[in-house]
């Protein structure tokens, strides 16, 4: 290798550069003599296909390159070879119009590995892939440590052990620690490789930002905003008098353009105040007779708004059974209900209220969110079942009286952002209602939490409010993030988790 290295650049190749390319496939593939590409070859391909025929230039000198055709995902579900895969070496396989990056070939100069320059072709095949939208890259790789333990084990073995470390391939841990899955082992694919027993495992990287084309347009955002509003409890004469002060925070959530504004649990129980000579039990029943009108006033905000409102939570009676619901309204009119599953020993003994039995993702224009009232994200198993039904953003509406309690939400809210690899919003009441039983204080700061990683904040939260001040909380969240974020973490806590071992699911 040279004595030192002042630049090195990854570039698409030139015709001119064939001289260079021969003497450095020559180097690399010194076990099998005369195989490298002629001078035609890399014409063609370069022809058919320029942007895909990668190079890696240290000091101006051509050390390694990354060569690949496009084809379709579905002539890849039969074996082939890799005479059948590249069209007997003319390339006529190439298809412009195909949705998978195929490599061809890779190899750096022996003298210049180990300084991670395949990393760098894979990487640029990579960039490659998602500019060009397709669905992810897939090509035959030799398994040359194979021979070694060819009579000891079936290739199945052999790759379980090179997965667990416990064997050691010079290209197919290469491969795995870039990201790349087996899809299946081929026989035969590239006669005369000893080294692999003429044995290679078909190998993919799945491009997470892949959007299959369709005759519909997609509407969902990558960027969402949110806005919280911390709620401040106070009396209001009547009810047109709290849905002015609804209408009012709706309007400014709006003014900065937000997809969703959230709302606190139980935002309503100023109204209860008319109530306050009854028992808290038939109190809070007769605030459950304003919330289907209230329901009605937050879908008539959301369309003129245009805006996503989270209702935050509301006392609903049915079948003579007081639950704690609340409702997504979206901006298009349509709306849904959600229901808290874990009351309180405080909201059982008070109000005799119970839990429901239906937790789901909600779909948005801004993509599947969850909502979780208060006490139930201190519940891991309930968000764990909404991601894996896709959830990207949880809204959790609060309501507590100390800081303990508040305590015990937040905690919970940021253990489930990191878990299940989401955004999780809170939002919770301020102040307090003198005139109304068992609603007496509040405490509250409302957050945005992210999962903790490079491309997140720090300390995992994205922003948050004052605490005990009313006021709204704007966010902005990238959705693009968690796709990344699952596929590259530094923890992938989704995908590690040992579904050999457990498994959660909804009864």
């Amino acid at each position: 290798m040279d004595a030192s290295i002042d630049k090195i650049t990854v570039r698409t190749l030139k015709l001119e550069d064939y001289q260079e390319l021969k003497s450095a496939m020559i180097k690399a593939y010194e076990n099998w003599p005369g195989s490298y590409w002629k001078e035609h070859h890399l014409g063609k391909l370069l022809e058919l296909f320029p942007e895909g025929q990668i190079g890696i230039e240290i000091n101006g000198k051509i050390v390694g390159c990354a060569l690949s055709i496009i084809v379709d995902y579905l002539e890849l579900e039969v074996d082939h070879t890799y005479r059948e895969i590249t069209g007997n070496y003319t390339f006529e396989t190439h298809k412009p119009n195909g949705d998978v990056l195929y490599g061809i070939d890779v190899f750096i100069r022996p003298e210049y590995r180990g300084m991670r320059l395949g990393r760098r072709l894979y990487d640029a095949r990579k960039e490659l892939c998602e500019s060009l939208n397709l669905r992810g890259i897939i090509f035959g790789g030799r398994i040359p440590n194979f021979h070694t333990y060819a009579g000891k084990m079936s290739p199945r073995e052999y790759i379980d052990k090179v997965k667990t470390r416990e064997v050691f391939d010079p290209v197919l841990t290469f491969q795995i620690a870039n990201d790349f899955h087996v899809i299946k082992v081929m026989q035969g694919y590239m006669p005369g490789d000893e080294e692999s027993q003429e044995t290679a495992v078909l190998l993919e990287w799945d491009n997470i930002y892949y959007k299959k084309s369709s005759r519909r347009p997609t509407l969902i955002k990558n960027t969402v905003r949110l806005g919280l509003v911390q709620w401040q409890m106070r009396r209001y004469k009547d009810f047109e008098d709290l849905v002015e002060q609804v209408e009012f925070f709706i309007d400014a959530v709006t003014a900065y353009k937000s997809d969703f504004v959230l709302f606190p649990e139980f935002f309503n129980a100023p109204l209860m105040a008319a109530y306050n000579d009854l028992s808290e039990a038939q109190a809070i029943r007769k605030l459950a007779e304003y919330t289907e009108r209230l329901r009605d006033t937050f879908v008539q905000f959301a369309i003129s708004y245009n805006i996503n409102i989270i209702t935050g939570s509301m006392p609903y009676v049915k079948d003579n059974k007081l639950f704690n619901i609340g409702y997504l309204c979206r901006r298009d009119g349509t709306w849904e209900q959600y229901t808290k599953l874990h009351v309180t020993p405080d909201e059982a003994k008070v109000w005799g209220m119970v839990g429901g039995d239906v937790v789901k993702v909600l779909d948005t224009d801004c993509g599947k969110i969850g909502v979780l009232i208060c006490y139930d994200v201190e519940f891991p198993e309930l968000p764990r079942l909404l991601k894996e039904s896709g959830m990207d953003i949880l809204f959790v509406p609060f309501l507590t009286d100390t800081q303990n309690g508040y305590s015990r939400v937040r905690a919970c809210a940021q253990a489930r952002a990191i878990e299940n690899e989401c955004y999780v919003a809170i939002a919770g009441s301020v102040g307090n209602l003198p005139k109304v039983h068992n609603m007496d204080i509040q405490f509250a700061q409302s957050v945005v939490f992210t999962p903790c990683d490079f491309a997140f904040p720090t300390g995992g939260i994205k922003a948050e409010a004052t605490p005990n001040t009313e006021m709204i909380l704007i966010a902005d969240l990238d959705v693009d993030l968690l796709k990344e974020l699952h596929r590259y973490g530094s923890v992938r806590n989704i995908q590690d988790r040992r579904l050999d071992l457990y498994h959660l699911k909804w009864t």
